[in-house]
């Protein structure tokens, strides 16, 4: 039998099974393998496209910019790797807020970018998903963030660790005030902003197989030496022991939320 060529670039090895995949279905089916229903990461801007209604999405504090507040320097300066961050994914920080609307319902929407330093959490950070949270309460909508981060951002120091309080302060006066939290856990949710923003949704939904916890288990094992249960740290396990009340599959994401805010009617 004569060998079949495959044209290069049009098919890639999925990362979940192995198997090759057209890059074009895989695209079509919202970057998740039609084969094994591996989820890929996927940028701010391709979620945001991927969950509102077209030509509904308006962002507002797009520009802040994060400052050097330790003048740090590791393997390069900080100020290098922002700017290597900015150059790399085309956004300024690493989350996108705006107001927009999903199947026809108003909400206010945050997401994190994995491509922009790991999704940390730094003072931009910290302060545009908290004034989203606070922009939701004024309009009384619900507020949609989707999470994806390593944790707070260890180059801005105890001012990164603050936004962990600031955050979690802002979705404790939306829920005063009878506002919707809902929070959409991806790959991955980890540290600090798991520790904060990300399981104070009223509902929390996460992604097959996403990664969801606080220490990693290398972290784990190094410092306590801990054996980990099977799964230990997936979106599963954390269903199976009440952390996350539902697991939904990326093509369903934005019927769910909808269904969500008209079962609460908030």
């Amino acid at each position: 039998m004569a060998k079949v060529e495959v044209p290069e670039g049009l098919w890639m090895r999925c990362d979940g099974c192995s198997k090759m995949v057209f890059k074009k279905v895989l695209e079509e089916k919202l970057r998740v393998c039609p084969e094994c229903g591996y989820h890929y990461r996927v940028d701010a801007r391709t979620r945001v496209a991927q969950l509102v209604d077209p030509e509904t999405f308006e962002e507002f504090n797009e520009n802040l910019v994060s400052s050097d507040p330790l003048n740090w320097q590791d393997s390069m300066p900080y100020r290098q790797r922002m700017a290597a961050a900015r150059e790399k994914t085309g956004l300024v920080e690493a989350v996108v807020t705006g107001k927009a609307y999903i199947k026809g319902r108003p909400v206010i929407l945050a997401v994190m970018d994995p491509f922009f330093v790991m999704g940390s959490m730094g003072a931009v950070v910290g302060e545009k998903v908290t004034a989203a949270i606070e922009r939701a309460t004024d309009l009384s909508i619900p507020v949609v963030v989707v999470t994806c981060s390593g944790g707070a951002r260890m180059q801005e120091g105890l001012v990164s660790l603050m936004q962990m309080a600031k955050t979690s302060a802002a979705v404790a006066r939306h829920d005063s005030a009878g506002g919707l939290y809902i929070t959409v856990m991806t790959d991955p949710t980890t540290a600090g902003v798991a520790a904060s923003f990300a399981f104070l949704g009223d509902v929390i939904i996460a992604e097959p197989k996403a990664m969801i916890g606080f220490a990693g288990p290398r972290v784990i094992w190094n410092t306590v030496k801990a054996e980990l249960p099977e799964g230990f740290q997936t979106a599963e396990f954390m269903l199976e022991h009440g952390y996350v009340d539902r697991i939904v599959d990326r093509a369903g994401l934005r019927s769910e939320i909808a269904r969500i805010i008209d079962y609460c009617g908030k």
